[in-house]
């Protein structure tokens, strides 16, 4: 397939999720959500019920509000830093270089909360912009065989992410459904270990309008082992993404 026909495919999907000029007019995203799974219990983290975040819509930037005491917040900054704020703006902990410290043997049992903070800061920066990521330089893009699905013909699309932007790893695989939405994304999370392939699964659309247009995102993520091949297993449940609400937030908002 030839590069003008990976882009319209891209266009495409990124019309039926918003459109480039309406995420363009953005600032950044205000969410609410709920997050559970095997993985928290596994890294001794507690689940998060109606949390408040902030996704950036530029940059590699992201925030959860009340963490990890209410009116507490603690920031992600791409890989460059994470740190946690007091009430007052007075930053009580941080870490440079944030992805270079998952190594060594705690980090395989145990997560404390600047390691919860970079790893759920950058996954879910990621999934709250894609398919707009796209729109940033850097991407190069494979299409690969088309399947057939439950809801019909599935288009699959390996993306190679650029080095300025801190993802799962370099390359995911993006399904998108005959409506051009995403419906599947396969990684591998490598912060968790190198055999960490997962499968990602979005559903349950809802339509989230602000001035200038109207953002379409699922709202109901389960994400399962794939140790094998490119089957998911249907146990445990790594990670439960459940969000309540998005409100698009206008740039200078």
């Amino acid at each position: 397939m030839s590069k003008a026909d990976i882009r319209s495919v891209i266009d495409a999907v990124i019309a039926a999720h918003g459109g480039a000029e309406f995420w363009h007019s953005l600032g950044g995203l205000d969410v609410q959500l709920s997050a559970s799974g095997f993985l928290f219990a596994a890294k001794g983290r507690p689940v998060l019920r109606h949390a408040r975040m902030w996704a950036s819509a530029s940059e590699p930037r992201f925030v959860f509000y009340d963490y990890p005491h209410a009116g507490w917040r603690g920031e992600w900054i791409g890989d460059e830093e994470v740190r946690i704020l007091d009430p007052e703006g007075r930053v009580t902990a941080s870490r440079q270089r944030p992805r270079e410290s998952f190594r060594g043997l705690r980090r395989q049992f145990r997560w404390d909360e600047l390691d919860f903070l970079y790893f759920g800061g950058y996954a879910t920066w990621n999934y709250l912009v894609t398919p707009f990521i796209f729109l940033r330089p850097g991407f190069s893009f494979e299409m690969l065989p088309q399947l057939d699905g439950a809801q019909g013909r599935i288009t699959r699309l390996a993306a190679t992410f650029p080095p300025d932007i801190p993802t799962h790893c370099r390359t995911q695989i993006f399904h998108f459904d005959a409506q051009h939405l995403l419906a599947r994304l396969d990684y591998t999370a490598e912060v968790v270990g190198g055999w960490a392939h997962a499968a990602h699964i979005c559903e349950d659309y809802r339509e989230f309008g602000a001035a200038g247009g109207t953002l379409r995102a699922p709202t109901r993520r389960r994400v399962w082992p794939m140790p094998f091949g490119d089957k998911p297993l249907g146990f445990p449940n790594l990670v439960a993404l459940d969000i309540d609400d998005i409100k698009p937030l206008s740039a200078g908002a």
